[in-house]
């Protein structure tokens, strides 16, 4: 069940959002790749939701991989409104 991965993550390309799914599965963090939103990252239209309250243990696993992120949004399933967290890693 995915409802509750209530994290975003956004990228700067495809490609880095691909490994961050990769990277995050294999240290056993639950995430999910879905269509990114336009209005939060126009440079990928590809986006990974996560659990935000592992994201201690999330930006661990991505820096020691050399992963990439753009930003880290709360993901809100009952609105079409993103809420920008002020958090980068």
């Amino acid at each position: 069940m995915t409802s509750d991965l209530d994290g975003l993550l956004t990228f700067f390309a495809s490609h880095h959002a691909i490994r961050a799914d990769t990277t995050l599965r294999r240290a056993g963090l639950r995430s999910e790749l879905v269509p990114g939103p336009k209005d939060l990252s126009p440079n990928c239209g590809t986006a990974v939701r996560f659990k935000l309250d592992e994201w201690s243990q999330a930006a661990v696993v991505l820096e020691k991989n050399h992963v990439e992120i753009d930003e880290i949004h709360r993901w809100a399933p009952a609105t079409d409104a993103w809420r920008r967290e002020s958090r980068r890693s």
